[in-house]
């Protein structure tokens, strides 16, 4: 097996990590990534729902880049669900959707001992 294609990145964009682009109404569009699995760990860290979401946006926003004190400025400003889009992308391509705990500890479970 080759070790470039375990360790390195699996698809065609700048980071290696998936991308996608989220419609956010009456502003615009803008371009998201996974995060990786290094970055998931450290979100689950943080304590706190407001803090983990500046967290998500400021990682995984590619276009506009933003830092989390500009995630706490569009917090301020945005209407309620704003938000909630772009998160819910960056977490679906990062695999973290509900479910996918779930769906991970299911096919664990289900594999024969060794």
């Amino acid at each position: 097996m080759d070790k470039d294609k375990l360790i390195g990145p699996r698809h065609n964009t700048a980071t290696g990590l998936p991308e996608d682009d989220v419609e956010i109404e009456g502003v615009g569009t803008v371009r998201v990534r996974g995060l990786s699995r290094a970055e998931t760990f450290k979100v689950q860290q943080i304590k706190g729902t407001e803090a983990a979401e500046q967290r998500i946006l400021a990682w995984g926003l590619i276009d506009p880049e933003l830092t989390e004190n500009e995630v706490r400025q569009w917090q301020a400003n945005s209407p309620a669900g704003e938000m909630e889009p772009v998160a819910d992308k960056i977490r679906e391509l990062s695999g973290l959707t509900k479910g996918a705990d779930k769906e991970a500890y299911k096919s664990v479970r289900d594999e024969p001992d060794e």
